[in-house]
């Protein structure tokens, strides 16, 4: 393949470090023409002077200034705040935008991106959960490759590939958190120490805590809908410990193909940023005669109530699933700052969801406007 250039949107969180490490394997493939991160001055700078980056943005005003003196006297072009961001994916010329910001934050360079006809590798699932059907729709009216970076779509996507309308149902295939077995008793005194460790993932706060409450699951259920066109209800969520099925597609013959590999985050991220070909990547392979036996069960949902919340939004549609991004995205802060129980942030998010009013058909305005003014509401929860 042609060397590619990427730019890598969240280059400071779990799936941007990730994917520095993949390009450092292969130098040769890619080079990095742009990074931005939110705080991160000092890794950005060691980053950008570790890759020859040539420019570098930081979202906030203290961190930009930062960066500013530390690349003084060095080619490195340094900017701030997301407009520049959007800005340069009108400008820019790259073959691969990594949209890996966490959060609703991620929303407009991704559509920005797609707007100017970069290929986009999506890890930020929020810019479908908050608006799915604004971003594929330019999507296909530009013709922009919208390549899946998370796991669970990676597998899928690799499950179709030469495969064409015969998709029975879509198997999103969870580890079930570091909570799986907790009686209702136990899971209303989850400290926030024991919610960040996963049992097989290393990722960022925010998305380890989602995947302690399942909302994730829910997130992935609306973001394999707009993906790949399934109806929510032939998208099933099934339980997998051993997190080495990393989602599985069953087709109109009753056949079912999955996606089996170490979890480790680097595959998808690497499959995406190459696709379509494949360069070895230097990481543990399976040893089917040391895995013993694969375990499969249904999700509790009233244990793990955010599953339930998913579906719901996704069937209402509208805005409605951009209000419950926004409300979890909120709890879960609260309680990494540890203002509220485990449990309150399902309730902060039904109870959010419950008293925003629906916009059936959301503009880009509107889904802003919904998420700014979830975002008030579900902080009048907590507060009371």
């Amino acid at each position: 393949m042609n060397k590619r250039k990427i730019a890598i949107l969240g280059s400071t969180g779990s799936i941007g470090r990730q994917a520095l490490q993949v390009i450092a394997e292969h130098r040769d493939l890619f080079e990095v023409e742009l990074l931005t991160a939110n705080t991160s001055a000092d890794l950005l700078v060691e980053q950008a002077l570790q890759f020859d980056v040539n420019q570098v943005v930081l979202h906030d005003e203290a961190a930009y200034r930062r960066a500013k003196d530390l690349l003084a006297g060095s080619p490195v072009k340094v900017y701030a705040g997301k407009e520049s961001v959007v800005g340069l994916m009108e400008t820019m010329d790259v073959d691969v935008v990594l949209s890996a910001q966490v959060g609703f934050s991620g929303l407009e360079p991704t559509l920005a991106a797609l707007r100017n006809g970069r290929p986009v590798a999506l890890s930020n699932k929020e810019s479908l959960v908050a608006a799915g059907s604004l971003v594929m729709r330019l999507a296909q009216e530009k013709g922009t490759p919208l390549l899946p970076v998370d796991s669970e779509h990676s597998a899928i996507f690799q499950c179709l590939q030469g495969q064409r309308g015969c998709i029975e149902k879509l198997l999103l295939t969870a580890s079930g958190g570091p909570f799986l077995h907790h009686t209702p008793e136990q899971m209303a005194s989850i400290t926030r120490a024991e919610a960040l460790r996963h049992p097989r993932w290393n990722m960022g706060a925010k998305i380890t805590i989602d995947c302690a409450t399942m909302m994730n699951k829910g997130l992935e259920m609306i973001e394999a809908h707009w993906l790949f066109n399934v109806a929510p209800k032939d998208i099933q969520i099934v339980v997998h410990p051993q997190s080495i099925i990393h989602s599985m597609v069953q087709f109109t013959d009753g056949t079912v193909l999955g996606q089996m590999s170490n979890p480790d985050m680097r595959i998808p991220i690497q499959f995406a940023l190459a696709y379509p070909e494949r360069p070895a990547l230097p990481i543990p392979r399976l040893d089917f005669a040391q895995l013993g036996q694969f375990s499969f069960l249904a999700p509790d949902l009233e244990r793990f109530p955010c599953i339930r919340l998913a579906y719901e939004a996704i069937a209402q549609g509208g805005n409605l699933p951009c209000v419950m991004n926004a409300a979890n995205e909120e709890a879960v802060h609260a309680f990494l700052r540890e203002e509220i129980p485990f449990t309150t942030i399902a309730k902060a998010v039904e109870a959010t969801m419950a008293v925003t009013p629906i916009v059936e058909v959301p503009t880009l305005e509107d889904i802003i406007v919904t998420d700014r003014e979830a975002r008030i509401r579900v902080q009048e929860f907590l507060k009371r």
